[in-house]
């Protein structure tokens, strides 16, 4: 089963790497027509949104990070809870990580005045 399964995931694999290289390349080239026409990229407002997103969104990771830290220490050693695997507990962080800025950036753009 799986000799048939990951020449199927290699293929999908690089695919994906070339439409995200398609797509990167697509971007920058829109970005160098939006320079060259006099148009400012981002103005004040929309990077202070921004900043002030990833600035809160830093903290909410690294209180996940934390946390996540002392239930598995704690579970561990008083509750005999086994090991989770290291990928896991990866993939949570950083799906915390862009969606609490994603939230907090439609959040403070919806707001108003950051």
């Amino acid at each position: 089963m799986a000799d048939f399964i990951w020449p199927i995931v290699s293929i999908g694999i690089l695919a994906l790497i070339i439409l995200i290289g398609a797509l990167l390349l697509w971007k920058t080239r829109a970005m160098r027509k939006e320079k060259k026409s006099g148009f400012p990229l981002a103005d004040e407002r929309t990077q202070k949104l921004n900043g002030k997103a990833a600035y809160y969104a830093m903290f909410i990771s690294q209180y996940f990070i934390l946390a996540y830290l002392w239930v598995t220490f704690l579970g561990r050693q008083f509750f005999g809870m086994p090991e989770i695997e290291a990928g896991y507990p990866l993939i949570a962080a950083v799906l915390v990580s862009a969606l609490s800025f994603l939230m907090l950036r439609w959040h403070f753009g919806r707001k108003g005045e950051p």
